[in-house]
């Protein structure tokens, strides 16, 4: 019923746009133009691009083939170098899983963002648990954008906005090409990305398989992981193009723990868990359309479908306390989703101006089920439940459904001027059924034990409003302004997992809000500077967060401990800046250079000054600062380039902040506290020699001491120290 519901709506659009008859040509979806230009590593996303509108919003391509960094490690530091005001965890040195947070905003598994990969959903569970375990490997993708809180109306209400990875695709003037790339480093890291494509009689085909191991930096992080992907798509005379794509993902890694903060300034590289393990296996699947309907219309679809499953294993207990090398804790997760996602753009003039209208629906089911309960005591990566039929700690199961329509309209009010209304109709079922268990011991044996089964059905509906104004100042020059609603669901994983460490609100509630954007972006001084300066507000109601309460045991002391609720509304304001000129433009001009790639010597400037407060919410927090907002970071580095050689080094720099609502600055067990200052410098080089390719460089050039986290649970708890110097070699071969 529902599916016939969308598909109704969309050809009933569809029926009503193609009644206007218009001669204006229909804007392209790439457009790519060789020149002398500098390579620059980021731009944004044009007004309209494809099936989706942009206009008035905060974009940022990070162009993959622009970047000098350790891909095989999918080094965020260097590849989001240019994305202005994000906060990056470093949990591994291998990129097994990418943390990234913006204005404020979790980074764990990068929840806070929708992410997807090639326009479809990548995370556990959309709704209830948007973590990404699978992360795609840099090597494969062409680009990676990002829209912010304004993403909210097309792609769904997160407050991150949008994350989505783009894969490449086969050549399209070769039948077949074959691509290696095989890297070393330090730590016992080994990884080899192999990748084939092509394109014949109108049929285009990609794939890879990516195989990394190591030893990690610290004691105990040994890991392996493999993944595999390939797509296959065929045109149909210019009108239609049709795609199937598969992904699989496993990885095993060994986790160190956290570190109390006097352990980390005695040694970070040390460990006191010797028997925690994660387990991740990852299966995407999807089928895509594209079809240009007319010249003015053009429909897109994505149906994609999520088989996965997550483990973790090992001491949950309190990092102060030794190891007792007793039954280990394992969490289980499975999700089981499917969805589909249609939209339609219409371009039609309206008083001889052109205009875009887009009109999308989405369907999505969602199943996930979590357990946790007692493994062996072993050290070994052994993932069985002792008592698989009853787990000791909890068991639920989560289905739910999501139903949305969107509607956006791009009006040009003048050559210059572009207003864009947009509305999101939102319809949300989740429910929870299951029980969790409360055990009592004394002198290590189960006193008592109180066994709690519930049900819950939660649906909701809701509407989200957006605006956005863009204003084309110059040729090359254009200030941008968008106000959009965000609505982020409770994460399934707050009502399921029994951790020691905190405590959860059994009323936790949805959180609300929105981001405001002020910008100017472009080109400047003859096109030698390229610039995006910008100005943000996100208010977030009912924050989701760390607080503390007393809590009595059974011995009558009492003692603080982490409690995570609703713990009230947060303003969250900044100043975002990036900008990035060629500095031998300044001095030479490209008419005096005969060379198809010309020297370069790029300059890149990324900062931010970002401020939260609380401002009502719990009495311990109410005029605080809002935790995980450093209130300056600054990335700055330099880029060589000529005919085939490049170099670059880049430095980062992330003031102390806070990890915790309560702005606690230390606590015993190291779960929260301050997040000191650190920078941090990146150097890397390469040479290219007809088919072949040899890169190397530097990560922590300083060898820096530091940590970007404090963990509640996995893979700490505790501090989790970021690695040390290391070196890589990486030697490719294409054909």
């Amino acid at each position: 019923m529902k599916n016939s519901i969308i598909i109704f709506f969309l050809f009933s659009s569809f029926h009503f746009l193609c009644a206007q008859q218009d001669s204006a040509a229909y804007q392209l979806d790439e457009v790519e133009i060789r020149n002398k230009q500098a390579p620059y590593s980021l731009r944004s996303l044009r007004n309209v691009e494809g099936t989706a509108i942009y206009a008035g919003k905060k974009t940022e391509v990070i162009q993959l083939s622009n970047i000098q960094a350790n891909l095989a490690t999918n080094n965020a530091r260097e590849v989001y170098k240019g994305v202005a005001g994000l906060n990056i965890w470093e949990s591994d040195g291998a990129g097994l899983q990418l943390s990234i947070g913006a204005r404020g905003l979790d980074p764990n598994r990068t929840a806070n963002f929708n992410t997807r990969q090639n326009g479809y959903d990548i995370s556990a569970d959309a709704l209830g648990y948007p973590e990404s375990y699978y992360t795609p490997p840099t090597q494969a993708l062409k680009r990676i954008e990002i829209v912010r809180g304004a993403a909210s109306l097309q792609y769904g209400p997160q407050f991150g906005g949008l994350l989505n990875f783009v894969f490449k695709e086969g050549e399209k003037d070769k039948s077949f090409s074959f691509l290696t790339e095989n890297t070393i480093g330090s730590f016992g890291f080994l990884s080899s990305f192999n990748s084939v494509g092509g394109e014949k009689n109108g049929w285009n085909y990609y794939a890879f398989f990516q195989r990394k191991q190591g030893n990690g930096w610290r004691a105990n992080e040994s890991f392996f992981q493999n993944t595999a992907y390939a797509k296959v798509s065929k045109e149909i005379k210019d009108k239609l193009k049709i795609g199937v794509e598969t992904t699989h993902m496993n990885y095993l890694a060994q986790q160190a723990g956290g570190l109390m903060d006097f352990e980390f300034a005695q040694d970070a590289q040390q460990s006191k868990r010797t028997r925690n393990w994660f387990q991740v296996n990852w299966n995407l699947a999807a089928l895509t359309a594209d079809w240009r309907i007319g010249e003015r219309t053009r429909f897109n679809s994505r149906t994609f479908l999520l088989h996965a499953q997550r483990e973790a294993l090992g001491e949950l207990g309190p990092i102060h306390r030794p190891d007792p090398l007793r039954e280990r804790d394992l969490i289980r997760g499975l999700y089981r989703n499917w969805g589909t996602e249609a939209r339609l753009i219409h371009r039609y003039n309206m008083f001889q101006l052109p205009s875009n209208f887009l009109v999308g629906a989405r369907y999505y089911q969602g199943y996930s089920q979590s357990m946790q309960g007692l493994a062996s005591d072993g050290s070994d990566a052994d993932f069985r439940f002792l008592n698989p039929a009853d787990p000791e700690r909890s068991s639920y199961e989560f289905p739910s459904q999501n139903l949305a329509f969107f509607v956006e309209n791009l009006f040009y009010l003048s050559p210059k001027w572009t207003v864009t209304p947009g509305i999101r109709i939102e319809h949300i079922e989740t429910n929870s059924e299951g029980y969790f268990k409360r055990q009592v011991f004394s002198g290590g044996q189960m006193i008592f034990e109180e066994k709690n089964e519930e049900m819950r059905e939660n649906s909701r509906s809701f509407a989200l409003l957006g605006l956005g104004l863009g204003h084309k100042v110059k040729r090359n020059m254009e200030a941008y302004f968008n106000f959009s609603q965000n609505y982020r669901s409770i994460n399934f994983s707050d009502l399921a997992i029994v951790n020691p460490n905190i405590i959860v609100d059994s009323l936790l509630r949805d959180e609300r809000g929105f981001n405001a954007d002020l910008g100017l972006r472009g080109k400047i001084a003859k096109d030698k500077i390229q610039f995006d300066f910008s100005a943000f507000f996100l208010s977030y109601q009912d924050r989701i967060g760390l607080g503390e309460i007393i809590q009595r045991d059974r011995f009558g002391s009492e003692q603080a401990i982490s409690f995570r609720t609703n713990i009230g509304d947060a303003r969250i304001l900044g100043l975002e800046f990036y900008g990035e000129t060629d500095l031998l433009k300044w001095f030479f001009s490209d008419s005096n250079s005969n060379s198809n790639s010309p020297p370069s010597l790029l300059l890149f400037l990324n900062a931010s000054a970002l401020h939260g407060l609380y401002t009502s919410g719990r009495p311990e927090v109410v005029g605080n600062q809002v935790e995980l907002i450093p209130p300056f970071s600054l990335k700055s580095g330099l880029s060589f380039r000529y005919q085939n050689f490049k170099a670059s080094i880049q430095g980062s720099y992330v003031a102390e902040h806070f990890s915790d609502a309560t702005n606690a600055t230390y606590v015993v067990d190291a779960t929260r506290g301050l997040i000191p200052a650190y920078t941090v410098l990146d150097f890397s080089l390469g040479y290219a020699l007809g088919r072949y390719r040899l890169q190397g460089g530097v990560n922590n050039l300083t060898d820096a001491r530091y940590f970007t986290r404090r963990a509640t649970a996995y893979p700490g708890p505790g501090i989790i120290p970021a690695n040390g110097q290391s070196f890589y070699v990486t030697l490719g071969v294409s054909l």
